[in-house]
C-alpha cells in the first residue's frame, strides 16, 4: 500500500472517524467497517480532511474538473473544505455546488446552493463514502 494511503487511513483512525465492527449500509450491505465523516468537527480535521480529498483529486485529474458536487449532507461541507485545498495547495479554482434534501420556496429558492450550472462545466461529484451510489442517484433526480 502507498504511504499516502496508509497516512490516510492512520488520520482517518486517530480522527475517530474509521470504525470497525459489523454495520449496515443505507444500500442495506453489511460492512466491517464504517466511515463517520461528521467525526472531522472541527477546523483541524476538516481542513487537513480537504486537504487529503485536494491531493487525491490533483494527482488523479490534476485541474480536470470545473466544479464539485456535495450531496446534502455530508458531502457538502467535504465540496466546501475540498474545494478551498485546491485553491490552497494548487491555486486551482473551482466552483462548489450542493443540494437541498427539501427545495426551498423562499428567498433565493431552488434546489441547489453554490455555483448554478449552465453547461459544459465537468462536475467531480465528492461524498463521504460511496458503495451503491444511493446518496448520490436520489440527490440528481
Amino acid at each position: 500500500m502507498e504511504t499516502y494511503k496508509q497516512q490516510f487511513i492512520e488520520f482517518m483512525v486517530a480522527s475517530d472517524a474509521l470504525t470497525f465492527g459489523e454495520f449496515v449500509t443505507k444500500s442495506g450491505r453489511q460492512t466491517p467497517y464504517f466511515i463517520n465523516s461528521g467525526n472531522f468537527a472541527d477546523g483541524p480535521r476538516i481542513s487537513q480532511l480537504g486537504e487529503w480529498y485536494a491531493r487525491a483529486i490533483n494527482d488523479r485529474i490534476g485541474s480536470g474538473c470545473d466544479n464539485l458536487y456535495g450531496p446534502a449532507y455530508k458531502g457538502i461541507p467535504l465540496a466546501v473544505t475540498t474545494a478551498a485545498a485546491l485553491w490552497n495547495l494548487f491555486q486551482h479554482r473551482v466552483t462548489y455546488t450542493f443540494n437541498r434534501k427539501e427545495e426551498k420556496t423562499h428567498g433565493e429558492k431552488g434546489a441547489l446552493v453554490g455555483h448554478r450550472y449552465v453547461g459544459g462545466e465537468k462536475v467531480l461529484i465528492i461524498e463521504d463514502v460511496v458503495t451503491a451510489g444511493t446518496s448520490v442517484r436520489e440527490s440528481l433526480t
